[in-house]
């Protein structure tokens, strides 16, 4: 499928998303949006898809919100309104759980909205000087669609910081609170994210699948109550294809076979 906003390369089980709006620093609006959701929609039924990486084109991952679109907002209705927000909620929903394991490559700066990309990729690698904000409370507007996600991974102290005052921290900050996983020098930004695809493919791909969904299942819930939900994943799992073949391969000491 060909995109106007996005560039989507795919080799084998890895696809590698670019935002590729370059003159307006990879900005979000409607557009960008749709394509997004249609992106994963098309993501979550394809069974071969191992790995993917988010990156942008140009000087920045994305610097948030159009200015375009955030005119036109400003004469929408409550009703309009609520429309444009729950588009962008279920962008982010739909990303958040796309069952392969998505990696968030992350240069320049990462702002708005494109903070709250960072947070629905599964692993982020910054580059040192990366920027990072939830800026959205230095307009006047709510960092609303992205906080489940950035709360998962940042937690409520962080986010009273960060969600209030809108101000920018760097990678290093990132990686303390969670959002980064892994900061290195730009010369070294593709490397990094590429160790991380080498290990995402070693794993195997049920697994990931239903780790994704184990964590969201188990998040927040005090043991006893999810005794249930965890006994029958690790069965299920265990008598699977690929979890009977995950013991055999470790116990003949040699690597599983995912694919056959």
């Amino acid at each position: 499928m060909s995109y106007q906003f996005l560039t989507v390369e795919r080799k084998g089980g890895i696809e590698r998303v670019t935002l590729n709006r370059p003159d307006v620093r990879n900005a979000f609006n409607e557009h960008v949006i749709s394509e997004l959701t249609t992106w994963a929609t098309r993501a979550h039924g394809d069974e071969t898809l191992r790995v993917v990486v988010f990156a942008g084109a140009g000087k920045v991952f994305s610097a948030g919100a159009d200015a375009a679109w955030m005119a036109k907002m400003a004469a929408y209705s409550h009703a309009d309104n609520v429309r444009d927000a729950r588009a962008g909620a279920e962008m982010f929903l739909a990303i958040n759980t796309v069952p392969a394991i998505v990696i968030g490559r992350i240069h320049g700066a990462a702002l708005g909205g494109g903070s709250g990309l960072a947070a629905v990729c599964d692993i982020v690698v910054a580059e040192q000087d990366a920027i990072f904000g939830f800026t959205e409370t230095k307009l006047g507007i709510l960092p609303a669609m992205i906080s489940p996600y950035v709360l998962q991974k940042i937690g409520a102290s962080a986010a009273r910081d960060l969600f209030l005052t809108g101000r920018r921290f760097d990678a290093t900050k990132a990686k303390e609170i969670g959002l980064v996983h892994d900061v290195v020098p730009a010369a070294g930004l593709d490397a990094a994210v590429d160790r991380f695809v080498a290990e995402a493919l070693s794993a195997s791909p049920t697994a990931v699948a239903r780790s994704k969904a184990l964590i969201q299942n188990v998040l927040g819930q005090p043991p006893a109550g999810v005794m249930g939900i965890t006994a029958d994943a690790i069965a299920t799992q265990r008598v699977s294809r690929e979890g009977q073949e995950g013991l055999k391969a470790f116990l003949e000491k040699r690597t599983p076979k995912w694919g056959a």
